[in-house]
């Protein structure tokens, strides 16, 4: 990261963030909370994207309602442009809201159907009044528009006359109507075709470029955020294992889940091939509900040792800062795994070492 990148403004700062759910007690009594974010630090940093990786499940979506509010937080603390959104009165939480703003992954259950294209990108106003003078409402949303790449006939059509690209474009348009620092993303272009998508990444790319808005992206494409990100997040049950400059986390990745995500998709690989082939990760991912003791990832890991099943790993920089990793035997930690029973002599145990 350069000096400039690491002295540019944080929007959003997330400590120790606890979110999940509810459910009955044992033997039905009571409610036991389960976090299926269990305690991670993120920042995002004015005019940067933050992209946010991971299997499904592993709690990227509840990060994404927990930063926005729409799922409350067990602990921790979601600060944003400097203040704790969960200790900030209501009535300046409302105002907040027009700053920190959320692209769904499915435009069709988040516009309103009812409600012609235009009326969707004026909505916010309704709600945050002083934004656009009401003379002014009609040109601004014909500028929003032609900013998402539509015309001012498409604000006179209602959702179903659109097409799923057009409806993402609908949403971003409603999104930065507000003129917000964050945009919240969550698999904001997972739904749309290939063609398609490349075109939201680059309107997203335009978008950030022309008005300096910051990025929280969350998907479980590497591609999609290889091609946007400048910072990256690795996320494993509800832990962030691997972070830091995405050049660096994927051209040199130290995790070990890490590099089994980037050897499941070789078209992000950009190192040289090291004649491992892929990384293949037996077993189901744990439950949030009962994670393993230590390390989380230990149960599906090929370099799992007893250490690994004691000790919790700390996010701390291995190899060389700003990249940061939260395992025992990651690239600069001075040891390396001890070979598993049944492994094959790199220490990969129960992979498989075809070509890809």
């Amino acid at each position: 990261m350069t000096a400039t990148a690491q002295d540019t403004e944080v929007v959003l700062k997330v400590s120790g963030l606890e979110a999940g759910y509810e459910r009955p007690g044992r033997h039905g009594f009571g409610r036991r909370r389960v976090p299926v974010v269990a305690g991670i630090d993120l920042a995002v940093r004015a005019g940067r994207t933050l992209g946010v990786v991971g299997e499904s499940g592993c709690g990227k979506s509840t990060l994404a309602r927990a930063v926005v509010g729409l799922r409350p937080a067990f602990a921790g603390s979601i600060e944003f442009a400097g203040a704790d959104l969960a200790s900030v009165p209501a009535r300046r939480r409302r105002r907040m809201s027009r700053d920190l703003q959320m692209v769904f992954q499915d435009p069709y259950t988040s516009l309103n159907p009812r409600m012609t294209v235009a009326a969707v990108v004026a909505e916010g106003w309704r709600v945050h009044p002083g934004i656009v003078p009401r003379d002014r409402e009609d040109a601004e949303v014909a500028r929003l528009l032609d900013l998402v790449g539509l015309s001012l006939e498409h604000g006179q059509r209602h959702l179903h006359q659109l097409s799923g690209g057009q409806c993402q474009r609908v949403a971003i348009a409603r999104a930065l109507a507000l003129r917000p620092k964050l945009l919240v993303c969550d698999e904001a272009v997972s739904a749309l075709d290939v063609s398609v998508r490349a075109q939201i990444l680059n309107l997203m790319a335009d978008l950030q470029a022309e008005l300096g808005v910051a990025y929280l992206f969350i998907s479980h494409d590497l591609d999609v955020v290889r091609h946007i990100a400048h910072d990256v997040a690795v996320m494993y049950l509800g832990t962030v294992v691997e972070q830091g400059p995405a050049a660096e986390v994927f051209g040199d990745p130290q995790h070990p889940y890490t590099r089994a995500l980037l050897s499941a998709a070789p078209s992000v690989r950009d190192r040289p091939d090291d004649g491992a082939g892929e990384i293949v990760l037996r077993g189901e991912v744990p439950s949030p509900a009962e994670p393993p003791s230590g390390c989380r990832f230990r149960t599906r890991c090929y370099m799992a040792a007893d250490v690994c099943e004691r000790e919790t790993p700390a996010l701390v920089p291995r190899g060389g800062p700003p990249q940061a990793v939260a395992c025992h035997f990651a690239d600069g930690a001075g040891t390396t795994a001890p070979p598993r029973e049944g492994s094959e002599p790199d220490g990969r145990a129960g992979t498989d070492h075809a070509r890809p």
